[in-house]
């Protein structure tokens, strides 16, 4: 199964036609013109509550934080932790997010994670109305952590703690007593990959800020203009530097052309600076824009850059972006959410860019509307909502019947309140392999979810399906977002 709910073959045909080396052409059609946002909506009864969903994926957030909790803190069971990151190197590295069910922050899935809540907001924060703010808060969390991490010119802190000694444990964020050791990258150890996804991710949040906080704005704006100046300069892959570090956890694999195409593509939008329009014509060949790539998540950029600049070609006319009017191809691997939000993200956003621009795709002499491509995400959506063999929905605290035992170390353990005395390293993997429900529900959590037969084990020790990520739940809240207003639950 490629997409949850369509065979592979009609799936391949619908999501190929987008890919512009291959079918794609896209063409005004006259006709009738419908406003992308406020007048599509859905005719049928909506299956799911988006807005409660919704809600909910933004609240998971509050559950990864790490530092110090504010007060208006709504996941109760967590507490402070990692108060001093970054002492190994005397900086300030308190604060950002825990990336899944461990206790490591990784730069690299972090910066990614901030750059999709953004473009969610960018998108469709005009329909999120009480839960914009949330959403914003959730952005902030990640950017005044990444502005910690970017404070050194020519120097970029991409991780903290050791990632094989955290695993070596199962203990509480709160209790955590593996060594925070602090890894960056410089002009000596390159990493233009994740030093290009943080440009990325501060130009994205630049746009989120622009109106209600300008002077913290243009802070991220010109830090993500150093920030990519630095990853373009010093080019070289991060996971070959601090390859026994990053590796096999977020190793690039796809190479960093594909982030610096990327971060290049929102530094244009978020600065309308000319350099970075001549900078994506000189470098998007050689940056690999023509590939064929067929993912989109925390390692692979191409789909996602080409959909963004499709926006300028398509809406704003800028014609030197015609090789960007399409672009759209995606393969699941093993049915994994961590795709299939984003794709259906992706599916909503070129739809809308479609619409505004009165074009629909003509693929193979076959007109693919909006309103197809929309029908493929809402599909996706209420797969993972429940709408599937097993009842299940993968989202934790949403519906009747949700994963009880996630793989995610704070929700396994006792809570502080529960159970104020330490817990040691070691002690807690009888939780871990127990067949216990979690003690604390991360509410909105998204899991990987079922395999490509449907099977879901729900065993805490599964972490390819069991385990949540920031990365899953970002594209999701733009996509519950636009779900919640077409049905009117906004």
């Amino acid at each position: 199964m490629a997409l949850f709910g369509f065979s592979f073959p009609l799936v391949f045909l619908l999501l190929s036609c987008f890919t512009t080396q291959l079918l794609c052409n896209a063409n005004a059609f006259p006709g009738h013109y419908h406003n992308p946002i406020q007048r599509h909506r859905h005719p049928r009864f909506a299956s799911h509550n988006y807005r409660d969903a919704l809600t909910k994926s933004i609240l998971f957030f509050e559950g990864q934080r790490s530092g110090k909790l504010p007060s208006n803190q709504r996941i109760s069971w967590r507490r402070d932790s990692g108060l001093s990151d970054g002492s190994a190197l005397h900086v300030d590295l308190v604060g950002g997010y825990y990336d899944a069910g461990d206790n490591v922050k990784f730069g690299f899935p972090m910066a990614f994670t901030t750059t999709m809540l953004s473009w969610s907001v960018i998108e469709f924060g005009g329909l999120m109305k009480g839960e914009l703010q949330n959403a914003k808060e959730a952005i902030r969390w990640a950017t005044d952590y990444l502005l910690k991490a970017t404070a050194h010119p020519g120097t970029i802190y991409v991780q903290v703690g050791d990632a094989n000694k955290d695993h070596a444990c199962w203990e509480r964020p709160e209790d955590m007593d593996t060594p925070r050791s602090v890894f960056k990258i410089d002009q000596n150890t390159p990493g233009s990959e994740v030093a290009a996804e943080t440009a990325a991710a501060l130009a994205a949040a630049s746009l989120v800020f622009r109106r209600s906080d300008r002077t913290y704005s243009k802070l991220l704006a010109r830090r993500a203009i150093s920030v990519f100046e630095f990853a373009d300069k010093h080019r070289g892959a991060y996971s070959t530097g601090l390859k026994k570090y990053v590796c096999p956890f977020y190793c690039d694999y796809s190479g960093y052309q594909d982030e610096l195409l990327w971060a290049a593509a929102w530094l244009q939008k978020a600065t309308k600076n000319p350099t970075y329009l001549n900078y994506i014509q000189a470098n998007g060949q050689i940056l690999g824009a023509a590939e064929f790539d067929n993912t989109f998540g925390w390692d692979n950029k191409h789909v996602g850059a080409r959909i963004l600049l499709s926006k300028a070609f398509l809406i704003q006319r800028v014609r030197s972006l015609h090789d960007y009017k399409g672009g759209l191809l995606f393969k699941m691997n093993d049915s994994n959410m961590q795709y299939v939000t984003s794709t259906s993200f992706l599916l909503l956003s070129y739809a809308k860019y479609l619409t505004t621009a009165r074009q629909v795709v003509n693929c193979g002499g076959t007109a693919i509307t909006p309103k197809r491509l929309r029908a493929i995400a809402k599909r996706q959506v209420d797969y993972l909502l429940g709408d599937n063999p097993l009842k299940m929905s993968y989202m934790v605290g949403y519906g009747p019947r949700y994963p009880q035992r996630i793989h995610h170390r704070g929700s396994s353990l006792p809570s502080i309140a529960a159970h104020p005395a330490k817990i040691q390293c070691s002690s807690g993997f009888s939780v871990m392999r127990s067949q216990s429900p979690n003690p604390n529900i991360l509410v909105g959590a998204v899991i990987g979810g079922p395999d490509q037969h449907d099977r879901f084990p729900d065993q805490r020790s599964d972490y390819e399906q069991s385990e949540p990520a920031t990365y899953i739940n970002a594209p999701l809240v733009g996509t519950l977002a636009y779900l919640a207003h077409s049905f009117g639950q906004m």
